[in-house]
């Protein structure tokens, strides 16, 4: 399978400028001739709007129809030419009453009649949405403006060019953490997910911060974030070992770099990149096929029919205790 991601550090609002710089990266790789035969691609969390947004009332102008806006049409337009699926994050405006959250009460059901959520649309290669997912963990961003969905999502999906059906799980960003930081470290929800749909492709849409300051993401652009990705492989624990239901499934990080100014509760807002591509085995495996810096804006490209560049026998953890990063105050996620 050949499975890309598009890293990118999208303006906070600037939703013409976004869509002009992620086409910008697809038609320099285009050229080049390294999107051919491409079966997967994988954008962010809120890939062309930005992510910081600080309430309700600032979300609401970029809030976009169920599978049917901008997001949606640009994800249809590139997968019909790129011939593979396409997963792009937006915000979502459900017609479905109101959509005030406890954070906001100011927009109410008269001025827009309309639910908001954090959202992930998948569009197969003839430009047909296939699947659609609504982010069930939310962050403390996102809570002031979202509603939860209803759970993670599982199924068959059709992948590239032929379709191929394959099972597959997707989340968003928070949705591998404990439930809202409060959850048992060792109740893995979305891993276990994972696990039980068999999925053999785990699709996770990213706005994953970093606690690094600007200066350190500067001097270390093509560096990747290696505690971010040990912390990722963490929460996917049930994943691999032998509790995996899968000899392997293959998990895409999709997340964005770039800064976004400062938010409430967590400071400045800077984003780890490192977007990968994995496999977990359940004989306790994981095969990295190749990761992107911390700051780099570039299609990553893999095939995982070819080896990968790293592989690792990881200790299965069954004791939060082995775990050094699950403190919820030092948790760089989205």
């Amino acid at each position: 399978m050949k499975i890309a991601t598009l890293q990118f550090a999208p303006r906070l609002g600037e939703v013409g400028a976004n869509f002009s710089r992620a086409e910008s990266l697809l038609m320099r790789q285009e050229r080049e001739g390294e999107l051919e035969g491409i079966d997967l691609l994988v954008l962010p969390e809120l890939a062309f709007t930005g992510y910081n947004h600080p309430s309700l009332e600032a979300i609401a102008p970029f809030l976009e129809p169920t599978a049917a806006g901008p997001s949606t049409r640009w994800a249809a337009r590139t997968a019909k030419r790129l011939k593979c699926t396409v997963a792009v994050g937006y915000p979502e405006a459900a017609e479905e009453g109101n959509y005030n959250t406890i954070f906001d009460r100011r927009i109410t059901t008269e001025q827009t009649g309309k639910i908001a959520y954090n959202s992930l649309v998948f569009v197969s290669s003839t430009g047909d949405v296939v699947a659609h997912y609504r982010k069930s963990f939310l962050y403390y961003t996102d809570e002031t403006w979202a509603q939860e969905g209803e759970g993670f999502w599982a199924g068959v999906l059709p992948i590239g060019g032929k379709g191929q059906q394959i099972k597959a799980a997707a989340g968003i960003c928070m949705d591998i953490n404990p439930y809202k930081f409060e959850a048992p470290w060792t109740a893995y929800e979305f891993g276990n997910h994972a696990r039980e749909a068999r999925a053999k492709v785990v699709i996770i849409s990213m706005a994953w911060l970093t606690r690094l300051s600007a200066e350190e993401l500067a001097d270390q652009v093509a560096a990747p974030d290696h505690d971010t990705l040990n912390y990722w492989i963490d929460r996917l624990n049930p994943l691999f070992g032998p509790q995996g239901a899968q000899s392997e499934a293959f998990v895409i990080c999709a997340n964005r770099a770039g800064e976004e100014g400062i938010a409430p509760k967590i400071g400045e807002v800077r984003y780890a990149g490192s977007s990968c591509i994995m496999g977990m085995t359940n004989d306790g495996q994981v095969r990295l096929w190749d990761i992107l810096g911390r700051s780099q804006e570039a299609v990553l490209i893999v095939d995982t029919d070819a080896p990968p560049l790293y592989s690792l026998t990881l200790k299965h953890v069954t004791n939060p205790d082995d775990i050094t990063t699950k403190d919820a105050d030092n948790i760089p996620a989205v």
